[in-house]
């Protein structure tokens, strides 16, 4: 999560939880094909190199993985298919955002399913991942090599998510060389919003400090996220995510006010955060 999720694309997929666990995952970028989230005035170096920096910024900002592992294992955590992002939906997503968000969003699902040896499950988020791929010209990161590897390491949970860890990462690159960071921030963001929805979901389920307090820690990587996203020009049908992470930050700082840790404390956050998931998984 990123909480409990995953980092996405340039860490380790393994953070807080399933988010962290994919946001190393996704500080990607895309390749020249369909059309752009950003706005010709972007395309300079130095906003690429700023990009870059914030999406460090974020993954270096999240839990580290042995500590969500530990919170997974003392937690007796389960995999929960419900969580995750119906795979039916993929080829429903239309424009550029949706495709884009999107490909962040099943890439978490796709770590949070290999962390707990998912392996049918994990195949089907690979897939969807390919298709949104495709779509946004960088497919190439996911050529029948990865799947080659994946199939040689099936038993290996970690160097299954090194392959697709490293998958992404190329992503970032062909994203970067191609001059479309704000794709690969809306991707970033993806994965994030997977990341901490999932793990709030958990929190409603198992009702532990240790959770709530992890959930809590997140604040640090949000900050991040919208300095990332506010350092490109995201087109007109984009700028809601900021708009509600903005929101969601707020939801945050309320919650540090509070002396106990349980599931009302981030009542707040798992509302906004459930709210701005269901519109951009939202076919």
């Amino acid at each position: 999560m990123l909480y409990l999720y995953g980092r996405i694309m340039i860490i380790k997929l393994y953070k807080p939880f399933f988010l962290t666990l994919f946001l190393a995952l996704c500080s990607c970028s895309g390749g020249q094909k369909a059309e752009e989230i950003i706005s010709d005035e972007e395309k300079s170096v130095p906003s690429i190199e700023a990009s870059k920096f914030n999406a460090q910024n974020v993954f270096t900002s999240l839990p580290d993985r042995h500590m969500i592992m530990r919170l997974i294992e003392e937690n007796k955590i389960e995999y929960n298919p419900d969580y995750a992002n119906d795979p039916k939906l993929v080829t429903k997503y239309s424009v550029e955002l949706a495709k884009a968000i999107n490909l962040g969003i099943y890439g978490s699902d796709l770590s949070i399913a290999s962390s707990f040896d998912q392996t049918q499950e994990s195949m089907v988020f690979l897939k969807c991942v390919n298709v949104l791929a495709g779509y946004l010209g960088v497919n190439s990161a996911f050529d029948h090599r990865m799947f080659e590897r994946i199939d040689a390491n099936e038993n290996n949970k970690d160097s299954i998510l090194e392959i697709v860890t490293g998958a992404f990462r190329k992503v970032d690159e062909i994203l970067k060389y191609n001059n479309r960071p704000a794709t690969s921030a809306v991707i970033l963001s993806g994965c994030w919003i997977e990341g901490l929805y999932v793990s709030c979901q958990i929190a409603q389920k198992i009702d532990t400090e240790s959770i709530v307090k992890t959930i809590l820690q997140q604040k640090e990587s949000l900050k991040n996220l919208i300095v990332m996203l506010e350092g490109v020009k995201l087109e007109e049908n984009a700028k809601f995510i900021l708009t509600d992470l903005k929101a969601l930050h707020e939801s945050f700082l309320i919650a540090e006010t509070n002396t106990k840790y349980d599931k009302t404390t981030i009542a707040g956050i798992n509302q906004k955060i459930s709210d701005l998931r269901n519109k951009v998984t939202k076919a």
